[in-house]
């Protein structure tokens, strides 16, 4: 059995950094492609920790799960990739944790989408449940755009559409922040600012070391704690009236922009972290 192994599905310059920080470690570790991994419920694991680094989403959840069943641990578990990789159970479990978070509303028809936005007042952001790297998100600025934007989710979009996610829009100055935790640990953020109210890196922000405050460091803890998180990401918005608002959780989190950035070796800490569990399994 492999002590531990790195589960992926494409190799980035983020796993590259990560094979590159456990070798300088000196671990045993095999890459798994895991397209061509197969698991029979019953048998021994093929490994005893897992770092889950698939791009799907659908798929790292999946691989998690059955590798789980056969006794093995994976970080993250299959539970925080689905409760992470779904914004609306993110945000269910953020409100239960008490955590400060734009104001949000869901609902499950096009009717009723149209009150909650009256509701919640213009403009108001429009996010689909399941997605990353910015991508589907609608600044709604009147109702005219929101029946449009309903429209085409409603009748052009997946299942997963028929949910309404709407947030109230944060005027934010400019720029996000993402903190990243380890273990229980906030160990770097940055800043990524844009011209655009979409601040993603994916998008074309600009990354910035941001310092590690009392404030940053402590709702991202929580926020990781509240999804049961073990190495994640937390998105952080600055509301000028209400402060720092905790926007979303990201299970499988690039860092290769961040590195250099923050001067901190986050793959090193992320293999660091992976042996440790390890050792602990052991």
């Amino acid at each position: 059995m492999t002590e531990l192994a790195v589960l992926y599905d494409r190799v980035r310059p983020d796993e590259r950094l990560l094979f590159a920080a456990l070798d300088a470690l000196g671990a045993s570790y095999q890459a798994i492609y895991v397209p061509q991994l197969s698991l029979e419920f019953g048998e021994a694991p093929p490994f005893r920790v897992g770092l889950e680094r698939c791009i799907s989403q659908t798929r790292g959840a999946a691989v998690a799960a059955a590798a789980e069943g056969l006794g093995a641990q994976v970080i993250n578990p299959s539970e925080v990739i689905l409760r992470c990789g779904d914004k609306l159970s993110t945000n269910a479990a953020l409100a239960k944790a008490g955590l400060p978070t734009p104001r949000t509303a869901t609902a499950f028809s096009r009717e009723q989408a149209l009150i909650l936005a009256e509701q919640l007042g213009y403009p108001l952001v429009v996010k689909p449940v399941v997605g990353s790297w910015g991508r589907l998100l609608a600044r709604v600025n009147d109702r005219d755009a929101a029946e449009a934007v309903f429209e085409h989710k409603e009748v052009l979009g997946g299942p997963s559409h028929q949910v309404f996610y709407l947030q109230a829009f944060v005027d934010k100055p400019g720029r996000d922040i993402r903190a990243f935790v380890v273990g229980g640990t906030c160990i770097a953020a940055i800043y990524r600012s844009s011209t655009h109210w979409v601040t993603n890196t994916a998008r074309g922000a600009s990354a910035s070391n941001c310092p590690l405050t009392e404030e940053v460091c402590d709702l991202a803890l929580r926020a990781a704690r509240a999804v049961s998180g073990e190495v994640v990401a937390v998105d952080l918005l600055e509301d000028p009236e209400r402060g720092l608002l905790v926007s979303e959780v990201n299970h499988t989190m690039e860092f290769k922009n961040s590195v250099s950035t923050t001067g901190v070796d986050i793959p090193g800490r992320i293999a660091a972290y992976a042996l440790d569990r390890v050792l602990e399994r052991a």
